[in-house]
């Protein structure tokens, strides 16, 4: 389904893309990135969290290194799990750089058969076709950075373009 390639080039363009988001959050207030702002995870603050949340989630499902542990939360509780802004952006870059690690180290053979988790949103052990779930990682992550991207433009930040080919040499 997909390639080493493909999960080396989204990996760099998750961490790429949050640092535009980051920089841009830095320059709000507190009040203002934590301001309900109607998305699904309700703020900027809300859906960085929820989004460091996931990705720690997804990690360890593929690799099993206790580093990436969550808390066995809901979804919903997930936006709290960092409230302090300062303490998600110690927590994010060194998340992207391991994501960019293990992206890296990947081999066609990984990215084959299925992986087996729990899913704290349906309370179920489901196996799905590997490939297929490290795309979700990457697509979950592009999919709420766009309501981010979207919060920070409504507040009159300016993060970077999104589009991948700004992101190649």
């Amino acid at each position: 389904m997909i390639t080493p390639a493909f999960a080396q080039l989204m990996a760099r363009y998750n961490t790429w893309q949050n640092a535009s988001l980051y920089r841009e959050a830095a320059r709000l207030d507190d009040s203002l990135r934590k301001l309900n702002r109607g998305a699904y995870f309700g703020s900027i603050h809300g859906t960085l969290v929820h989004l460091a949340w996931a990705d720690r989630a997804w990690m360890f499902r593929f690799t099993h290194d206790a580093a990436f542990a969550i808390p066995a939360t809901s979804i919903a509780e997930s936006i709290a799990a960092i409230p302090r802004f300062d303490d998600l952006v110690a927590q994010r870059v060194p998340l992207d750089a391991a994501i960019e690690a293990w992206a890296t180290g990947l081999s066609d053979a990984d990215l084959a058969g299925d992986l087996t988790y729990h899913s704290i949103a349906t309370g179920k052990t489901h196996a799905k076709p590997r490939g297929a779930m490290v795309a979700h990682m990457f697509n979950h992550q592009t999919h709420h950075r766009g309501q981010v991207h979207a919060m920070l433009t409504a507040a009159g930040m300016a993060p970077d373009d999104t589009d991948i080919p700004f992101l190649l040499p």
